[in-house]
């Protein structure tokens, strides 16, 4: 079994450490908030670092799963960062969603330091990281990929090699625009539905099993149809993916009017006091 340091102890990286421990390995944990590295420790096991550089230190591998471009490389190449610490030979990598600027970046950074990158974003949620069943598009070179599958394993159960150096990340914001889309869309039916003073749970059964049929309409109708939104990915995040997606786009030429109309919405939510509802409250700016 691996040493592994895991650095991010969030909704997404406590329960992913969770399986990689009931898997197995050998793990050291970091996160910003070292009560929180210090509660896990003691509910799961394993052992906590005060600094990334310090969980880093004969690992692996090291995983990352954190919030944001500047914190990714807060804990990477910042003063305390794991990359100055890290063994040549070691794999990294990072479960954040990021910009493809910043995995290139790393992934060259490894490169100098003979470490093997993968930028590895996921899906699936909280749900899915509780369960062990994300789904997780990766960046890199086939040998980062080879090596990292069978850590990540531990707690997917789908994984992708999508390509070079920042594929991952350009792929998650790819499966984000679908989300966009798909819940605005699944928003509106049931708004109309609502209006038409149809059974809602009636309508569900009739057109979940055809054409209509996604992940969002068979886990989010019904606590959509009930206003129920405390849980699963937050608005807040959804519009940090979003601004990604949407720089890129204007980098590389893509037209999003879909996207950035729905990123619009999203701010609406957050006006309205759901920037930490799940994204299946972008119903409420039609229905409050």
């Amino acid at each position: 079994m691996a040493r592994i340091a895991f650095i991010g102890l969030g909704v997404m990286g406590a329960p992913m450490a969770r399986h990689l421990l009931a898997a197995g390995h050998h793990l050291v944990v970091y996160n910003r908030t070292l009560e929180r590295a210090r509660d896990w420790v003691k509910q799961h096991g394993g052992s906590y670092a005060s600094t990334p550089a310090a969980a880093a230190g004969g690992a692996d591998a090291v995983i990352t799963c954190v919030g944001a471009d500047r914190d990714l490389e807060q804990v990477t190449t910042g003063l305390d960062g794991a990359f100055r610490n890290m063994k040549p030979g070691a794999l990294f990598i990072d479960h954040t969603t990021v910009s493809a600027r910043i995995a290139r970046r790393l992934a060259e950074a490894g490169r100098k330091n003979r470490i093997a990158c993968l930028d590895a974003p996921v899906s699936g949620g909280q749900a899915g990281a509780e369960n062990g069943q994300l789904a997780i598009m990766c960046g890199g070179t086939p040998e980062a990929f080879a090596a990292a599958e069978p850590i990540m394993k531990a707690y997917a159960a789908r994984m992708v090699h999508v390509g070079p150096d920042g594929s991952g990340q350009l792929t998650k914001m790819v499966n984000q625009i679908c989300i966009a889309g798909v819940l605005q869309g699944l928003s509106e039916a049931l708004h109309f539905a609502k209006a038409s003073e149809l059974d809602t749970a009636k309508v569900f059964e009739a057109i979940s099993g055809g054409a209509a049929q996604s992940w969002q309409m068979l886990n989010r109708w019904k606590t959509m149809d009930e206003g129920q939104f405390d849980f699963g990915f937050a608005v807040d995040w959804m519009r940090k993916d979003l601004g990604l997606t949407l720089e890129e786009a204007r980098a590389n030429g893509a037209r999003l009017p879909l996207a950035a109309l729905v990123d619009q919405f999203y701010a609406d939510v957050q006006a309205m006091g759901g920037a930490r509802q799940d994204t299946s409250s972008l119903i409420r700016r039609l229905v409050e």
